[in-house]
């Protein structure tokens, strides 16, 4: 499915990288490349900028971390790196802030779908997606907490000469980190981990410790499980379901979704992306997913009853 990354531990100038989407993931993504000397900007709102401060803070379980950022309303000057890290529903909207050509647009949203839009854009070749996997939170501007004790952090081929040497300081600070050469394993193996950990927790009210506790809500992960993998391999990826199990066993029991905290919190939810994929593959490849389509009612239910 994809292996570990490994570099030699060269130097190197910093590049210019900006940050679209300071929320949880983008925010920790500027965070630390930036302690790692990396020249970060962050696109924000016009409404925020006059306040955001000018230093990003990391709360981690190994300790807090640090970095100097500028904010801009748009981006004008041109970067090396742009990450994407909006929701999926703010993405168009917030592309109208990008003026400048980055030299590599690299997504890291849930989901499939805006890897084809962002080529639409950018041009096929200067978008190469990533993935990452952590439980994390915005608490202020500029202000972040890795609630996780992983991070695990997905590459796409084209990544690797751009990237490389810093990969191996992401890894020094305990990101787990692997090259993925295959595009539809790496989107599909983050989607496969996400879909059912954020559609049962959502759909339950359970963090996951209480979910596995419970036999009917285990047996509607497992199936969502089995659900998103089918399809997965249909659509191209390789995916391992008993590794796959292993890492949902190895999850923290207090570990909760993002959606499930949007939900909670009557914030929108990127329902849409995180199980149309499956809902629609399934459709194409001639797939029951009849689990995934119950949750996804269920949690459009309670969405609508808030």
């Amino acid at each position: 499915m994809g292996h570990p990354v490994s570099y030699s531990r060269c130097g190197g100038a910093a590049m210019r990288h900006a940050i679209l989407g300071a929320g949880a993931i983008g925010g920790l993504v500027g965070t630390v490349l930036g302690s790692l000397g990396e020249d970060i900007t962050v696109i924000v709102r016009p409404d925020k900028l006059a306040g955001y401060p000018d230093t990003l803070t990391l709360e981690r379980p190994s300790g807090t971390i640090t970095a100097p950022a500028k904010a801009v309303a748009r981006l004008t000057q041109p970067v090396d790196v742009l990450w994407v890290a909006t929701k999926t529903y703010q993405l168009q909207a917030a592309l109208e802030a990008v003026e400048a050509t980055p030299g590599t647009v690299v997504p890291l949203l849930n989901g499939i779908d805006h890897v084809a839009a962002l080529r639409s854009r950018f041009g096929h070749d200067h978008v190469v997606p990533a993935t990452i996997a952590v439980e994390a939170e915005r608490v202020a501007p500029g202000r972040f907490v890795q609630r996780s004790p992983f991070v695990r952090f997905n590459l796409g081929a084209g990544l690797e000469p751009l990237l490389g040497p810093m990969v191996v300081r992401l890894t020094d600070l305990g990101f787990t980190c692997q090259l993925i050469l295959n595009e539809q394993t790496l989107l599909w193996s983050k989607l496969c981990f996400l879909a059912p950990l954020a559609l049962v927790t959502s759909a339950a009210g359970k963090n996951k410790g209480e979910f596995y506790a419970d036999a009917a809500w285990k047996g509607k992960f497992d199936s969502a499980v089995a659900e998103a993998c089918a399809v997965a391999k249909a659509d191209g990826a390789e995916v391992n379901l008993a590794k796959l199990q292993e890492t949902f066993d190895g999850l923290p029991p207090a570990i909760r979704s993002s959606m499930q905290k949007d939900l909670a919190a009557g914030r929108q939810l990127e329902l849409d992306a995180i199980g149309g994929p499956i809902v629609r593959g399934g459709k194409r490849y001639g797939i029951a997913v009849p689990t995934t389509n119950a949750l996804i009612a269920t949690i459009n239910a309670a969405a609508y009853s808030k």
